[in-house]
């Protein structure tokens, strides 16, 4: 009876980290915390070492990853990619440590030297180069056979085409981590849960150009297979990626010593809030290739190398209610206000609890007492909820099926691509007539990526709403200065400076102007697309009255979706408010198309250094007006490398050997002048 019992309690452990595992891997839908994940997975394991006749094929001790998705083709990893035994502990270290010991017959222990190697949260993957030549990219799969999304992985510019250098092996499998940086993240963050997911999302798109317009990032780390690698050392292996054009970790150290691995743990964890990029742990691996070797691996994991877990920030509080917020594009997010607590050095009083449908999986009331957890920049979230100290005081909260801002009806799109509802609830208006969203979209209108004015914050659309001042965006073009320097915190230097940073953005592009609009599934990309069909801000409002719409099938890259939100939009009688009055109150400089058959047609350029007098961006669209492309990687298609300001010196030479024509900014600037 008791192993029956023992068999039955593993088996649901097995069932429930098989059924994780393919939404982590397969779907890119994590449904639980990294730490949940963790425990379970150690459950496992110390079942299977204290009961010898528990064994499934499904067993974290026997798999990795997950099997590849069907909507690639499959190939096999010519040396497998393998997963790693977990540290949580000083004391799981030292028994690494011992382990290795033992298996080396070591009775006086000699001194370990460790490559010690932030590990990013990030997407595995294997880079296949021959004769210097990038040939194929997989992902990790499940850990013998992969994902081929070479496609995909050539549109990332970290991942160099072709390696000249002598000493690069003439064959060998470069891997790393595939990432999205948080600065970057935080404008996808509303398609996307978290950094990996969005890296994990861009990688698996069908069309490489979908995944060119998502910032992915390349550090690489490791090798698989490899001829003709003449290096003995891990640290010495991280340096020579340099050397041959790869990125690496800035925050790899070569460290020897439980107690200085420790030290450097701790140090690293108190600088991640501050980093670029989510790290979710440190990888130790033996220093030495020789001791590597002779270590080699178990089932899944190398013997060799360790990954030591970043302890999660959390805490438990008590949930005192939940609130709803509305977003630019009506999504209903449900926040829960909790008894405030000290989360790694913060004062949390608010934890998002995402949508409707995480609200019900995880039976989450209010009253509760919950497990939060904050990582990083992301916001807190509720891990679970302490059944056992529910009271009979807890109430079940009931999703808003009006907007809680204007009342319209909130719904569940359906998703014609999944065949499911989207979890996300939403409000159905479509104008500025919801509060919340009004908010929002003005937010949108100044940020950084549209408008782009300076010091026209979130707090002071917020206050100029409270104030009556703003409630449309063209009111920002008739702000009543005299007012504003009334105003506690404003004086004559600072409603100046407003003024200033409004009066130099009366003039916008036509895409970014589109843009700004917040139009739900416009993006810039998509808003630079409209924008060279439709050309100008007149046509553009002549779609509401010619009802044209079908004709924006015709650009390549916008879909029914899009075509329906431009619909909405235009149809609502406020925004066709907001777009003539701004038309009046601002200058939107109508799209000037590429020439196809300018100075520059069928050359293509890359730029390194910085240039003076004119930011790279400029510097591209000038080529791009006169024909020319902009490529990022130094190779046989390149035609002209123009070279600024310290210079990357490694471009130059590859430049050089390849006998690419090399031009200063001058030099560039004169060619630009027989277009006159």
């Amino acid at each position: 009876m008791i192993r029956k019992k023992i068999e039955k309690e593993y088996n649901e452990k097995i069932k429930e980290i098989t059924k994780l595992n393919k939404f982590y891997y397969e779907k890119n839908n994590p449904i639980v915390d990294d730490s949940e994940y963790d425990i379970l997975k150690r459950n496992i394991l110390e079942l299977e070492s204290k009961y010898s006749y528990l064994k499934s094929k499904n067993s974290p001790s026997v798999t990795v990853g997950f099997k590849p998705s069907k909507n690639f083709r499959k190939a096999p990893h010519r040396v497998p990619m393998l997963s790693l035994a977990n540290a949580f502990d000083q004391d799981d270290l030292s028994n690494f440590e011992k382990k290795i010991m033992n298996y080396l017959n070591q009775k006086n222990r000699i001194e370990i030297e460790y490559s010690a190697e932030p590990k990013i949260d990030g997407i595995s993957a294997s880079l296949s180069y021959k004769n210097g030549n990038f040939i194929t990219g997989l992902s990790r799969g499940d850990g013998k056979e992969g994902e081929d999304i070479t496609e995909n992985l050539k549109t990332i510019n970290d991942i160099p085409q072709k390696i000249l250098s002598k000493d690069f092996p003439n064959d060998i499998d470069v891997r790393g981590e595939i990432f999205i940086q948080n600065n970057d993240f935080k404008k996808l963050s509303d398609k996307f849960a978290n950094p990996r997911n969005a890296a994990s999302g861009s990688l698996r798109q069908k069309d490489s150009l979908e995944t060119k317009k998502i910032p992915l990032k390349f550090i690489a780390y490791t090798f698989g297979y490899e001829k003709g690698l003449k290096i003995t050392k891990q640290s010495e292996f991280l340096k020579k990626l340099k050397e041959w054009g790869f990125k690496t970790n800035p925050l790899n150290k070569t460290i020897t010593g439980i107690e200085n691995l420790m030290k450097n743990y701790k140090e690293i964890e108190n600088k991640r809030e501050s980093l670029n990029f989510d790290i979710d742990g440190i990888v130790y691996k033996i220093n030495d290739f020789k001791l590597q070797k002779r270590l080699g691996n178990i089932t899944n994991s190398p013997r060799w190398a360790i990954a030591h877990k970043f302890s999660a920030n959390n805490g438990v509080s008590k949930i005192e209610n939940i609130e709803i917020q509305i977003g630019r594009t009506g999504a209903l997010t449900p926040v829960a206000k909790i008894k405030p607590i000290n989360i790694g050095g913060v004062v949390v009083s608010n934890a998002t609890l995402h949508n409707e449908e995480e609200i019900i999986r995880k039976d989450i009331r209010i009253g509760d007492t919950v497990l939060i957890e904050r990582a990083g920049d992301v916001i807190p979230h509720v891990i679970s909820v302490d059944l056992k100290l529910r009271n009979k005081e807890s109430k079940k909260f009931i999703f808003p099926s009006k907007c809680p801002s204007c009342g319209s009806k909130t719904v569940k799109e359906y998703n014609s691509i999944t065949k499911k509802e989207d979890a996300v609830r939403r409000c159905i208006s479509e104008g500025f007539e919801c509060e919340k969203i009004a908010i929002e979209k003005i937010k949108h209108f100044v940020s950084k990526e549209a408008f782009n004015i300076d010091g026209f914050g979130k707090k002071i659309v917020e206050n100029f709403w409270k104030k009556n001042l703003v409630r449309l965006p063209q009111n920002i073009f008739t702000l009543d200065y005299s007012v504003i320097e009334s105003l506690d915190g404003w004086g004559k230097q600072s409603v100046s400076n407003l003024k200033y940073s409004i009066d130099s953005k009366r003039t916008v592009p036509f895409e970014k102007f589109i843009f700004a609009l917040g139009i739900r599934h416009i993006g810039l990309e998509n808003a630079k697309l409209i924008s060279k069909h439709l050309l100008s801000l007149k046509n553009f409002i002549s779609l509401a009255e010619t009802k044209k719409f079908d004709d924006l099938i015709n650009i390549d890259g916008i879909g029914e979706t899009q075509i329906n939100s431009i619909k909405s939009f235009l149809v609502n009688k406020t925004n066709l408010k907001v777009l003539n009055d701004l038309s009046r109150l601002i200058k939107v400089k109508d799209t000037i198309l590429v020439k196809k058959d300018g100075l520059f047609i069928n050359k293509t350029f890359m730029i390194t250094g910085k240039l003076e007098g004119i930011s790279r961006a400029e510097a591209k669209s000038l080529i791009e007006e006169n024909s020319g492309s902009i490529i990022s990687n130094v190779s046989k298609k390149l035609d002209f490398l123009i070279i600024g300001e310290k210079p990357t010196k490694r471009k130059i030479e590859a430049a050089k050997d390849l006998k690419i024509k090399i031009l200063s900014q001058a030099e560039w600037l004169k060619m630009l002048d027989k277009t006159s």
